[in-house]
C-alpha cells in the first residue's frame, strides 16, 4: 500500500457564515472544558503511583497463593516498569530544555 500526500490529508469540512459562529461558540467550551498542564501531569503522575500499586499488590497475592496466573504478574510489573520508564524520561526531558533555556544568552 502506497501512502501518498492525498491520503494523509484531513478532510476540512466547509463552514458557512451561519454555522461559523457556532463552531467559534464550540471551540471556546471545548477550550473551556481542557484541563491545564499541571493537572493532566498529576493525573499522570497518580496513573503510574496506581500501576505501580497494581503490580505490587499482584506480586504479594501471586506470592500469598491468591493470585495464580502467573503472566498477569508479569505482564502488570512490565506496564508498571514501562509506566516508570516514560516518566523518568519525561523528567529528563524537561530538565535538560530547562537546562538549555537558562543558559541562552539573554
Amino acid at each position: 500500500m502506497k501512502i501518498t500526500a492525498s491520503n494523509t490529508q484531513l478532510v476540512q469540512p466547509k463552514v458557512s457564515p451561519i454555522n461559523n459562529n457556532v463552531a467559534e461558540g464550540v471551540l471556546k467550551l471545548d477550550e473551556k472544558n481542557t484541563p491545564s498542564f499541571s493537572e493532566r501531569l498529576s493525573s499522570g503522575l497518580d496513573q503510574v503511583a496506581n500501576t505501580q500499586n497494581d503490580a505490587a499488590k499482584l506480586a504479594k497475592n501471586f506470592e500469598l497463593g491468591t493470585e495464580n496466573d502467573l503472566a498477569r504478574v508479569m505482564v502488570g510489573q512490565q506496564v508498571s516498569s514501562l509506566a516508570f520508564q516514560l516518566t523518568l524520561n519525561v523528567r529528563n526531558k524537561a530538565l535538560s530544555a530547562y537546562k538549555d533555556i537558562m543558559n541562552m544568552p539573554v
